[in-house]
């Protein structure tokens, strides 16, 4: 009996439940850890369609009048999986500062020609960038991040982000993707500057070694005593790193929060029709 009205009521709002599920999916497609080859298609369509099952619980999704033939009905869905990409993609802006990081002292250490196959972005990544990605992945999961992607993001957007909406707040997207883009890197300088700066008065100090005696060949151990401080280092700050990282990913979506303010309001009006 439940299957049954679940379907009835799945056909009967049928253009609406195509929009939200196209939203739902491409979000899916470029969210952090969903986005992997390594997930089936098939599932991805599943949590997308159960998604959007679950945003008509929210008699605003039934209100919406769309008109399911003509060329305005594509430009929606096209809208839809425009959103979608947006929210999913400034997430992996965020996850970006954490290979970032990575990437930053990989060199340092002697480690810049380590790359490994990541088989979660499917990807080559810095030995570290991987460990520090792989770090932030489970604090993302320990903080309850896919609650707070499907509520926070993907159901909020529902609430205020159309695409009338989306065409008007073009100017409040482009200036957060950007201010997103910048705190990428400085959030990276911020996680990667203790360990940097260390190496750097490493470097500096065996280069005066050697400078005031040649016959030491004090160069060749260099690289040894980089790479076992810089992983002192990191495992003695890996508690006050991984409080950062969940300020980061939290920052994040506070961030996508502000932009639905800006640019969406309460979508109680017609998205489409004739």
């Amino acid at each position: 009996m439940f299957e049954d009205n679940a379907i009835r009521e799945i056909v009967a709002y049928a253009p609406a439940f195509l929009l939200v599920a196209v939203r739902a999916f491409a979000m899916i497609q470029v969210a952090p850890l969903l986005n992997s080859d390594a997930i089936p298609q098939v599932a991805k369509v599943g949590l997308a369609g159960f998604a959007a099952y679950t945003a008509f619980s929210s008699a605003l999704i039934r209100d919406w009048v769309i008109a399911p033939f003509g060329l305005g009905f594509v430009f929606l869905v096209i809208g839809e999986a425009i959103i979608g990409i947006i929210i999913g993609f400034f997430m992996t802006i965020v996850f970006a500062a954490f290979v970032t990081a990575g990437q930053f002292f990989s060199l340092q250490m002697g480690f810049g020609a380590s790359e490994t196959f990541d088989p979660l972005s499917q990807i080559e990544n810095p030995l570290l960038g991987q460990y520090l990605n792989l770090v932030a992945m489970l604090i993302f999961v320990t903080i309850d991040g896919f609650r707070q992607l499907f509520l926070g993001g993907f159901w909020r957007s529902l609430q205020t982000i159309n695409v009338v909406s989306l065409i008007s707040g073009t100017e409040n997207i482009v200036t957060m993707v950007m201010s997103g883009l910048s705190r990428l890197f400085l959030d990276a300088i911020i996680i990667s500057i203790p360990i940097l700066g260390t190496l750097f008065l490493i470097s500096l100090s065996t280069g005066l070694i050697s400078k005031a005696s040649p016959q030491i060949n004090i160069l060749s151990e260099g690289f040894p005593i980089a790479i076992i401080v810089a992983w002192l280092l990191i495992f003695t700050a890996l508690p006050f790193m991984t409080e950062l990282f969940s300020r980061i990913i939290g920052s994040g979506f506070e961030t996508l929060q502000t932009l639905y303010i800006r640019i969406g309001e309460p979508i109680g009006e017609v998205i489409g029709g004739t």
